[in-house]
């Protein structure tokens, strides 16, 4: 091999060394979660807290669920960041699990909610959702799940072109802030007719993408006029009356 060459294909090599390097410790490193997030990791008098490393799950105290809520969090966002908004929904009566994902993307991690659906074999119902890339996620496993799943909630989120879910009996949900800049409009809108049908959509006047979990600020994003916390009370109210929907209340 000619020295030219060799010392070529060396530096190519050092090139796409350094990149997955750089790309594991990036998936490595997420964004969140902040102070908030971390105390609703606690168990509490209306919800109890368990992390099994692969999942996180919020359990009622007040009842047995027959409900489960499976969440996908969003591209390189730490998984515990959504603890707050799921606390919230687990107290009105429901099985809420956050799954961790790979690197922090779901892409990486699409079945992932198979381990949960094992670990809880007597729940009767399941919801799967997501925000951002989590919701595409989920919108996949639960096109080719359908025989598992009894409804779909997506936060700031569309199905891939990939997954039809028209022909479906799902229960849907979708829901994002106005002053989010950082979802594809284009995309959103072109990708609506693949929902399942009569999903309820729901615009959080003054929300913004980064405000559904607690993870800080979002490169690009708008500015959201409303809390966090008024954005993720909305969301949780809209979900918990699709898991309601689900259950035939």
């Amino acid at each position: 091999m000619k020295k030219g060459l060799k010392t070529a294909l060396i530096i190519i090599g050092v090139v796409v060394l350094l990149g997955i390097i750089g790309f594991i410790t990036w998936g490595l490193t997420p964004l969140g979660p902040d102070n908030e997030a971390l105390g609703a990791m606690e168990s509490n008098a209306n919800v109890t807290v368990k992390d099994s490393g692969n999942f996180i799950v919020f359990t009622p105290t007040s009842n047995k669920p027959i409900t489960g809520f499976i969440f996908y969090p969003g591209g390189h966002i730490d998984y515990r960041s959504y603890a707050p908004v799921a606390q919230e929904i687990a107290s009105h009566g429901y099985m809420v699990s956050i799954v961790r994902m790979p690197l922090s993307l779901a892409v990486f991690g699409i079945n992932k909610a198979d381990e949960v659906i094992t670990a809880y074999p007597d729940m009767r119902y399941w919801v799967i959702g997501g925000h951002s890339l989590g919701g595409s996620m989920a919108a996949s496993y639960a096109d080719k799940h359908r025989d598992k799943m009894q409804g779909l909630v997506l936060w700031a989120s569309y199905p891939m072109t990939s997954d039809n879910l028209s022909s479906t009996n799902l229960k849907g949900l979708t829901t994002f802030g106005s002053n989010d800049q950082v979802m594809d409009r284009d995309n959103f809108n072109a990708t609506r007719p693949l929902l399942p049908p009569g999903t309820i959509m729901r615009v959080i006047q003054g929300g913004n993408h980064a405000q559904f979990g607690n993870y800080g600020l979002q490169p690009g994003d708008g500015t959201a006029t409303i809390s966090a916390a008024d954005q993720q009370t909305q969301a949780a109210d809209l979900t918990v009356r699709l898991l309601r929907a689900v259950e035939g209340e």
